[in-house]
């Protein structure tokens, strides 16, 4: 992995939008149910030579829960079939609303593939200052991309079951503050509510700022881990909802200079359910 700051400006984009060796990826996610579906959107307006990365299709379907990692040999597929290859840089980004391109930063790194960068401020900034969109599908020639899993970059919840006791790692959870705290019903039918034992809660969208879309400064970022009760020299797990929203976490904490975090892939999607481990309540 590289230690260079994985967001990249529209003013950098732009100047290589050109550029044959860099790769625009639109990784766009929304939750179950919601409409106009994220391929839609982006059918509708993309950035241009921009190819549609689906966080639901590029996972493993051999499992019930939701956008889990593949194995190597599925996502250096699914990637190469994008147009992507292994010398390539990969710029994502995704529509707003819902921040999900670090997920598919995280995935990238995790699979050995460390030239991946995020456009700050996504798709929202680069329409707010009138730069040009395409509509309809891309269709590349396909790549020859090659994965390596790393598997230190992500937790099962075997291994965050035996932390409950060892508490050697921190976790942190990316979902808004009444869920952490269970106060209202997961939007995922069935899922009891609550959080992991122990865990800190820093909801997502307060690393951002809302009226840009871009990602708050270091200074802010440090002082919202700090307010969490976060200690940025221990080991550190991210979790959310289904493992998308905690790689924003993740995407903070790389640029903070911790190194070595992973991310709990099952999130809540997988401890919330009915017969899983125990479940905290209120505030952490």
């Amino acid at each position: 992995m590289t230690d260079t700051d994985p967001l990249v400006s529209t003013e950098w984009l732009a100047a290589h939008l050109g550029d044959s060796k860099v790769k625009v990826v639109d990784a766009s996610f929304k939750m179950p149910g919601v409409l106009p579906l994220p391929i839609e959107d982006y059918l509708a307006a993309h950035i241009p030579g921009a190819v549609f990365f689906d966080v639901d299709a590029v996972s493993d379907h051999s499992v019930d829960l939701p956008h889990m990692f593949p194995n190597e040999e599925q996502f250096a597929r699914d990637i190469g079939a994008l147009g992507i290859s292994s010398d390539d840089t990969v710029v994502l980004y995704d529509a707003g609303g819902w921040v999900a391109a670090p997920r598919a930063w995280w995935m990238f790194l995790s699979f050995g593939h460390a030239n991946v960068r995020i456009l700050d401020g996504g798709l929202k900034k680069w329409r707010a200052e009138g730069r040009s969109v395409d509509v309809g599908q891309v269709k590349p020639a396909p790549g020859r991309f090659a994965a390596k899993f790393d598997p230190s970059c992500v937790r099962s919840k075997a291994q965050l079951v035996a932390n409950l006791d060892s508490r050697t790692e921190q976790t942190i959870d990316a979902r808004a503050a009444n869920r952490f705290e269970g106060s209202v019903a997961e939007p995922r039918p069935g899922l009891r509510s609550g959080h992991i034992p122990g865990s800190r809660n820093l909801p997502y969208n307060e690393l951002f700022d809302a009226a840009t879309g871009t990602m708050k400064p270091l200074d802010d970022l440090r002082k919202a881990f700090d307010k969490a009760g976060l200690d940025l020299r221990r080991p550190v797990v991210t979790t959310c909802g289904s493992g998308v929203s905690a790689a924003v976490l993740t995407l903070a904490l790389y640029r903070l200079g911790v190194r070595g975090s992973a991310l709990y892939d099952g999130s809540w999607s997988e401890w919330g359910l009915q017969d899983g481990p125990p479940v905290a309540t209120g505030p952490a």
